[in-house]
């Protein structure tokens, strides 16, 4: 099948790629020129596993084009994917101008019929948002191709997000009209061999289903990192009642980790867009609300363990921060608790010494040079002068460090984890001072 995807940021590049693994001819559209003159090199734009051999391989059998062809894109394509980026407004809805000027771009071109894929998040009723600006186009135009308009949402994980697309737990698709539904029943039945993983639904659900998914998970999130926070109060251990909860199978054990709070392109800006959007409707939601607060609260909660050990002036003092991405897997820093946590300390007067395995070229673009800031290329170097450890993303290179020498290479043998990675009898054995999230640490 002949398919377009606009945009080849995060799910266009993803998108593009895999449906081109199953066969498809795919091509890939973006206004970026650098980012297409990237791509043609041979690299990726973002960091994710196993998508460069996808991408190389395609690329070299002819299946996957790099363009900023507007013409070509949308003369290629039965198929066009929209993949365009949705930021959040200073009101916290989601920013549209890019999904509907890429649709009026398809309209102004388009000769015969296509099918419109809104793969981007966007809020509920984006679909008639965009069928309408296309329809009014072609009307301009005196053309009679038909538009037909679809809501397929990605479910995809940065880090895991090959093995997401390739074996999808569900694709959910919206659509009104039988036969859009069908071709892409039949775009995605390679990807469903084993079983029906299809769920067609109505467009607008389908739309409200990838924002309440997102929703459910920055929920459980925030819930156990303020649980976390009592049970310190409290003298309870969270991973222990973490356990205890897991093992009911109405609660499941995905997303009940403590930690340093939730970060990313996705749940922060998914989670607003939606309480805006009941806003809108003059529908409150509360609980949502509540669970943006958590958060912005959570991130904070490393740096407070900090002021309470060392005292709020930390003018000479220095920190090794290990992690910077917002989780591990992935260089994307948006919304990442490792810049509230540097912003606090070095607001405070401290230097930092910081290192992560991917994020530290897409560090050193959202950071800036900044004084006391230093970023550095081994995590090991970071402990050197450092009066302790913080720990604020859970790589696996973290998980298992030399301890002892640990301990001698820190000024003070201090871990502050936000991520949990350690047992607190453990560390106490090793005679490290260790404060974790809601596990009763002095």
């Amino acid at each position: 099948m002949k398919i377009t995807v606009v945009g080849t940021g995060y799910v266009g590049l993803v998108t593009g790629a895999c449906l081109a693994e199953m066969g498809n001819h795919v091509v890939c559209l973006d206004h970026d020129a650098d980012r297409i003159d990237m791509l043609h090199s041979g690299q990726l734009p973002i960091h994710e596993p196993g998508l460069l051999d996808i991408v190389l391989r395609n690329a070299h059998s002819g299946r996957l084009e790099f363009t900023s062809d507007v013409d070509h894109a949308v003369t290629h394509g039965r198929v066009q994917f929209i993949a365009v980026g949705t930021p959040a407004g200073e009101d916290g809805s989601a920013d549209l101008q890019h999904v509907l000027a890429a649709a009026k771009a398809i309209a102004e071109r388009m000769l015969d019929d296509r099918l419109i894929v809104n793969k981007s998040t966007v809020p509920v009723g984006t679909a008639d948002q965009v069928h309408e600006a296309m329809a009014a186009v072609l009307r301009a135009r005196g053309q009679s191709a038909r538009v037909d308009v679809v809501s397929n949402p990605e479910f995809l994980k940065e880090g895991s997000a090959v093995q997401d697309f390739m074996r999808p737990d569900r694709i959910v698709v919206g659509a009104d009209d039988a036969q859009a539904a069908q071709l892409m029943r039949q775009l995605y039945a390679p990807f469903m061999r084993n079983r029906d993983r299809f769920i067609l639904m109505d467009i607008r659900s389908a739309e409200f289903t990838k924002y309440a998914s997102n929703a459910m998970l920055a929920t459980r999130i925030s819930f156990m990192n303020e649980l976390a926070l009592l049970a310190e109060k409290l003298g309870a251990d969270i991973e222990q009642v973490r356990t205890g909860m897991g093992t009911d199978p109405r609660i499941g054990t995905h997303f009940l980790y403590a930690g340093a709070g939730y970060g990313g392109s996705c749940f922060p800006k998914d989670v607003k867009a939606l309480v805006h959007a009941a806003q809108e409707a003059g529908q409150g939601l509360r609980i949502l609300q509540a669970v943006q607060a958590v958060n912005d609260r959570q991130k904070q909660v490393l740096v407070d363990k900090i002021v309470a050990r060392f005292g709020p002036d930390l003018h000479g003092r220095r920190f090794a921060v290990w992690g910077l991405a917002f989780k591990p897997g992935t260089d994307d820093m948006r919304e990442a608790p490792s810049l509230t946590i540097i912003e606090h300390l070095l607001a405070r007067g401290a230097k930092i010494a910081a290192y992560d395995p991917v994020a530290l070229a897409q560090a050193r673009r959202v950071l800036g040079e900044r004084p006391g800031l230093h970023l550095v290329g081994q995590a090991t170097t970071a402990l050197e002068g450092a009066d302790a450890l913080v720990i604020v993303t859970e790589w696996k290179e973290f998980r298992s460090p030399d301890f002892a020498h640990l301990a001698a290479t820190l000024r003070q043998p201090v871990i502050f984890d936000g991520r949990n990675l350690f047992e607190p009898a453990d560390m106490s054995a090793l005679g490290l001072e260790y404060h974790a999230i809601g596990r009763g640490t002095p």
